[in-house]
């Protein structure tokens, strides 16, 4: 047991490093963007290249490295991870910022697949879903701690600080994987085709399009909550980490309780979530404006993380062998919800409708994510309770 608690914090500080990483630049935006001299929502590219990344490589190297030994690839991903972020510090100018952002993201959808992977294995199965909240406490951690942190490092010492920061983070989670994370093996057996073959299941496809749709509403809002909390709120941009600590007590919270209730019924909790998530979105457009009620409101945003841990132990089920790209797979959806969030919420803002337009955004991808699980239900034929391991 004290294995597989030292393991799993091993693996979670590697995701508080990446959760650093990915969520700080959301609150230095405005600060990116006046240093290297382009408009807010241009900067906002910057995430998405990072998004991008994510999608990219989360397939590509789960198809191509499933054989290799489980902490070997956990290492390289995370060195590559820390060398991604400090390049990224020393960026000279906007396009190369964007381009080393992309580079960056490679490697983190791929790290939380194989971490999920590991993580799962060393629990009964109807503890899975915990399992991997746990391995995700680091990324909610990171909401809670790293990104409120690194903002105000950000904001004392110039965004560039809070890069090198989360590259040393990077380093820290190398030493720890190293030395907890038992060496196991990879599957013998995989193979790219293989992997590839979880693409022929539709339910594979519809439980990406759940995450990758209905996950948007929330990056449409934090994208940008920075401007939105100083311009229509009244706030001291100096109080905007406190905000943060906010939101990721909600993330923190949801993963905690989405997890497990999704080891109970997997299937209501995801469904349960989106609904959830399209009301407190919403509610963002009415609250904007109150101070004391947007920041209660930014925390249950961040209780809608709660079907990450679903989604994923759902992808697991789906995925029958094809284990390590369907984990992996998770995570693009989410950064393709991470790109089309920020993405759309930029384009509402340039196109006059004000920051809190956000929200209306946010709750049209809520909802279009409960559409998307509305045709999992239908073609699955029958709402059911968590199945064995490919069952579903």
């Amino acid at each position: 047991m004290r294995q597989v608690q030292l393991a799993g914090f091993a693996l979670a500080v590697g995701g508080f490093g990446i959760g650093t990483g990915e969520f700080g630049i959301m609150g230095l935006l405005p600060d990116v963007a006046g240093d290297i001299g382009v408009s807010i929502p241009l900067a906002g590219h910057v995430i998405s290249a990072y998004a991008l990344g994510v999608v990219v490589g989360a397939p590509v190297i789960a198809v191509l490295a499933a054989r290799l030994p489980r902490r070997m690839l956990l290492l390289g991903l995370m060195i590559a991870f820390a060398a991604g972020n400090f390049a990224s510090a020393l960026a000279s100018d906007y396009g190369w910022l964007v381009v080393l952002r992309f580079l960056t993201g490679l490697p983190h959808g791929a790290y939380f697949g194989v971490a999920s992977l590991v993580a799962a294995d060393m629990v009964q199965p109807n503890q899975r879903a915990r399992a991997i909240g746990r391995v995700l406490l680091g990324l909610t951690v990171a909401t809670l701690l790293g990104v409120p942190l690194a903002t105000s490092l950000g904001q004392m010492l110039g965004w560039r600080a809070a890069f090198a920061a989360v590259a040393a983070i990077g380093g820290l989670a190398i030493l720890l994987i190293r030395r907890f994370v038992p060496a196991v093996s990879g599957d013998a057996d995989a193979s790219p085709l293989r992997e590839l073959g979880a693409l022929r299941r539709l339910q594979v496809w519809l439980t990406l399009g759940i995450g990758a749709i209905g996950s948007g509403g929330m990056f449409a809002v934090y994208s940008y909550i920075t401007p939105m909390l100083v311009d229509v709120d009244g706030i001291r941009e100096s109080m905007v980490p406190l905000v943060l600590f906010a939101f990721g007590t909600g993330m923190i919270i949801g993963n905690v309780v989405g997890s497990r209730l999704a080891d109970r019924a997997l299937l209501p909790t995801i469904g349960g979530v989106l609904i959830w998530n399209a009301i407190v979105l919403g509610l963002l457009v009415f609250t904007a404006g109150h101070a004391w009620l947007a920041v209660i409101n930014v925390l249950l945003i961040g209780t809608g993380f709660a079907h990450v841990p679903a989604l994923q132990t759902r992808l697991m089920d789906v995925a029958a062998d094809a284990q390590t790209l369907a984990a992996a797979l998770n995570h693009s959806a989410f950064n393709v919800a991470n790109a089309l969030g920020a993405w759309v919420g930029g384009v509402t803002i340039a196109e006059g409708y004000g920051w809190t337009s956000t929200g209306w955004v946010g709750a049209l991808f809520a909802l279009g994510g409960v559409g998307v699980f509305a045709m999992s239900l239908l073609s699955d034929g029958t709402v059911r309770r968590d199945a064995p391991k490919g069952v579903l």
